[in-house]
């Protein structure tokens, strides 16, 4: 299931973990996997690949398509499956044949689980998946499987039951492994303008136990580093480890404990600046999400950077026009044909975190050219899709920059870079 709608974002709320197993149709009830789970340790691979990394290349764009998405193999046999990354939730999951109640036509057949792959509610993947929404959660039989909900900003949502299966990956030092990892088998998806998807489920960045890149790191497989690089024009990478981390070069600013965010990618609190100038708009409380296609400011940033943005083209060659892609859209004398015609009109924007930490949004970075020749502005109104106080920096604005999430030392860095260039060194399987 793809980011529905080019203006929705798709932050992924944990809104209640099913504990009800009838759903399952019965053919992975709990009783025929006692006794069969398969345990993962660290003990199943050595420690000399922990330096290395996984790349894989980034397909997808902002606009006309509304996201980005990575090819995995998955299972045994392998087969191929195209996955929405997100770094705004933890749950990989792919739409699964368990039988499958509600799916969604997609590139690739519903996974079809083995049934003695069930992942039990006792084991840690289970509790850390659903103490993301209770604290207080207990697994009541030990031998019950570990049901799943999440529910998407724009109201989508999956549902299903979490499995363990075969994941073939090829590391930058050239050695080849299969670890067996915890994934969401999603029975059950609901969207609210159904369309033909173009990926198959989404592969959860977030920073929780329950994510890919953790089980990876707990089975001494890689470092709990995740970065990705996103092209401009379309495309680009994203890795796990630290072997392709530079060495120099990186902003680095510490990740943000507060209550508010520590279940998401944040730098902290930040300040507002248009251009050279600040605009008194300062504690953003800011969270980096691939899982959103746009940015996200909260009422009182959004205000404060339109009203920057009107005032600087009041003697520009553009005025307002309606355009179904996006709220704010301004036409020139004739179409504009890319970004390259119409960023001359616009200003920078950046978000200051504390004094060192600048990130600078270029107007390449929050604006996007319609099939219709308009330009438009790729930073929204987070108020009216319910994030309150929360700003997200989506796709749009993380394009040509090497952004990475370093678990293993709690702090997010990010370059320029040209994301156009895969690095030679290992991929996907």
């Amino acid at each position: 299931m793809e980011k529905k709608g080019k203006v929705m974002m798709m932050w992924v709320l944990f809104l209640g973990l099913v504990l009800s197993s009838c759903c399952f149709s019965g053919c992975f009830a709990a009783e025929q996997n006692r006794n069969k789970q398969t345990k993962s340790t660290t003990a199943l691979f050595p420690l000399d690949r922990i330096g290395s990394s996984v790349v894989f290349p980034i397909r997808g764009n902002v606009y006309p398509d509304g996201y980005y998405y990575v090819a995995l193999t998955i299972g045994n046999p392998p087969k191929p499956y195209f996955l929405d990354i997100d770094t705004g939730s933890d749950l990989t999951w792919l739409q699964c044949d368990a039988p499958c109640v509600r799916c969604n036509k997609a590139p690739h057949p519903p996974f079809r689980p083995n049934k003695n792959s069930l992942v039990s509610c006792s084991e840690p993947i289970c509790a850390a998946l659903h103490v993301m929404d209770d604290d207080n959660y207990k697994c009541e039989d030990p031998h019950d499987q570990c049901d799943y909900e999440v529910e998407y900003a724009d109201q989508a949502l999956s549902l299903g039951v979490l499995v363990r299966d075969a994941f073939p990956l090829r590391f930058t030092n050239g050695s080849i492994v299969i670890p067996r990892l915890g994934f969401g088998c999603g029975y059950d998806q609901h969207v609210p303008n159904p369309t033909a998807s173009k990926t198959d489920g989404v592969l959860g960045l977030g920073n929780g136990d329950s994510s890919i890149v953790s089980q990876l790191r707990k089975l001494g497989l890689t470092r709990n580093v995740i970065g990705h690089c996103i092209s401009g024009r379309g495309g680009g990478f994203l890795f796990f480890g630290d072997a392709l981390v530079p060495s120099s070069g990186v902003v680095w600013t510490p990740m943000s404990r507060s209550s508010s965010a520590d279940k998401h990618y944040s730098p902290g609190p930040a300040e507002l600046v248009y251009g050279t100038k600040p605009t008194g708009v300062k504690g953003l409380l800011v969270i980096f999400d691939t899982g959103s296609t746009y940015t996200y400011f909260n009422l009182q940033a959004y205000q404060a950077l339109i009203s920057s943005v009107r005032k600087d083209l009041t003697k520009m060659p553009l005025k307002v026009v309606d355009d179904n892609a996006l709220p704010v859209c301004w036409k020139g004398t004739k179409p504009f044909k890319s970004i390259q015609d119409v960023k001359k009109y616009f200003t920078p924007v950046t978000l200051s975190f504390g004094k060192k930490a600048r990130f600078v949004i270029p107007p390449e970075a929050y604006l996007i050219i319609t099939s219709n020749g308009n330009v438009c502005l790729g930073i929204l109104n987070g108020s009216e899709v319910g994030l309150e106080n929360l700003n997200i920096i989506g796709d749009i604005s993380l394009q040509d920059l090497l952004v990475i999430y370093d678990n293993e030392k709690q702090q997010i860095g990010w370059a320029p870079k040209d994301c156009n260039r895969l690095p030679k060194s290992g991929t996907a399987l």
